[in-house]
């Protein structure tokens, strides 16, 4: 293991202090149980969210550094995974010193550590990512990728804990909150905290669009003819959802289409043929399939298409992350270097919130800054809210792929309760 930094505990004492965190269960939320704290928010109801949070976040923590601390030594002492390692303890201590919050000052402070908790964190998924890619030899790939599937599910389950909880104390303190301002409208008025109550598909898919057509022109020219993104179906659906998680997983498979149907089409006739997304709405989930014609995944990436480190590309792959600095895993970490495109991302007259940006590091890389962890990331998100992702492949012709969501909101968060890869 990592040596101790920063005044943390030597390593012996770690164990102790993590077994009866460990030896706790996760208690998963749906969506529906994260907007109850914010329907009706009084301050009962915000000291409740902020107590759960505080019981919640180290239990979480200390499942995953258990599960860090079972790796083969070489694998952890890499400098990728023990900078993981070190911030992941860290975190912990900090939180699991929090005393119960009973007062709106106490929440407050607590808000406090929990931003800078996250700030902190932001070179978590970069790091994680070029760690496993340098130890890929040292571990067999299914273990690798249950491992990052495993630290990346918990992470996403701890910033939603957190960033819900982050936006309920700034709801309780906006002018509208208080009697005395009824007359004010809400401007938050679809959202509950960091849940959109009215996510509507084809909104999202044509914000999307507009975002990866405009990448799209950065990359291979204003002269450069982009396909058409068309859109059918059930084009009314909507169902309660945390927006940059859908925003995320549709950027990605709407990029990776565009740009495989751009490369096909240079060497073809006539214009581009169109992308088609099809939103399905059934009694308890929707399903938004994306259908290209850019040839399919090539047969040599294909086997390892969900993998986070194995694969063909990957020392392309770890190249490329070193250029990614930060890459934030919501939508309230990281403002985006450029502005974002029109519509929901910056809000409009029918959402005038404002949204930071959406993996911002992620998704406003160019195209040709390939870092292999799109679709295996985009599964974890799809995943986390008990929904699906799968690809169907064509190859020489094109790709189908299948995004299910659950649309009650009813669906428990996804998360391995326990250390996963060693029960203690």
């Amino acid at each position: 293991m990592p040596s101790s930094t920063d005044g943390l505990p030597p390593q012996e004492l770690r164990h102790g202090v993590l077994l009866p965190w460990v030896q706790r269960e996760a208690r998963p939320i749906s969506l529906r149980q994260l907007t109850f704290f914010g329907r009706t928010l009084t301050e009962n109801r915000l000291l409740s969210s902020a107590n759960y949070v505080r019981t919640e976040l180290p239990t979480r923590l200390a499942h995953r550094l258990r599960d860090m601390q079972t790796l083969p030594y070489v694998v952890v002492t890499n400098p990728h995974m023990s900078h993981v390692y070190e911030l992941y303890y860290k975190a912990f201590e900090t939180l699991r010193k929090v005393r119960e919050i009973s007062t709106v000052d106490d929440n407050d402070r607590y808000c406090k550590i929990i931003t800078e908790t996250l700030h902190e964190h932001l070179t978590v998924i970069p790091k994680l990512a070029m760690g496993i890619i340098e130890c890929q030899s040292l571990m067999r790939p299914n273990e690798t990728d249950k491992f990052m599937n495993t630290l990346l599910r918990s992470r996403i389950s701890r910033r939603v804990i957190a960033e819900q909880h982050l936006a309920l104390t700034e709801t309780f303190h906006s002018p509208w909150h208080f009697p005395e301002a009824k007359q004010l409208q809400d401007p938050n008025a679809d959202f509950v905290g960091e849940v959109f109550l009215r996510c509507n598909a084809k909104e999202v898919v044509q914000d999307c669009t507009q975002r990866a057509m405009s990448l799209a022109k950065e990359a291979f020219g204003p002269d450069c003819v982009l396909p058409e993104v068309k859109l059918e179906g059930h084009l009314n659906a909507t169902f309660p959802y945390i927006l940059s998680h859908l925003q995320y997983i549709v950027g990605e498979l709407l990029r990776n289409s565009i740009q495989a149907v751009v490369e096909r089409w240079v060497h073809l006739p006539g214009n581009p043929a169109p992308v088609e997304v099809l939103i399905c709405e059934a009694p308890q989930h929707v399903i938004i399939r994306i259908s290209d014609q850019g040839g399919g995944v090539p047969k040599d990436i294909l086997p390892n298409l969900w993998s986070f480190g194995k694969g063909p590309r990957s020392q392309i792959h770890l190249e490329n992350l070193v250029q990614v600095p930060k890459m934030a895993a919501t939508m309230q970490e990281l403002k985006p270097s450029k502005t974002p495109a029109a519509g929901i991302a910056q809000g409009t007259n029918d959402d005038p919130r404002p949204v930071d940006g959406s993996l911002s590091s992620l998704t406003y890389r160019p195209p040709n800054l390939r870092l292999g962890m799109g679709l295996p990331m985009s599964r974890v998100y799809a995943e986390y809210w008990a929904g699906s992702l799968e690809l169907h492949s064509l190859e020489g012709y094109g790709v189908d792929a299948f995004l299910t969501i659950s649309k009650l909101g009813n669906k428990n968060e996804q998360l391995s309760t326990r250390a996963s890869m060693d029960a203690v």
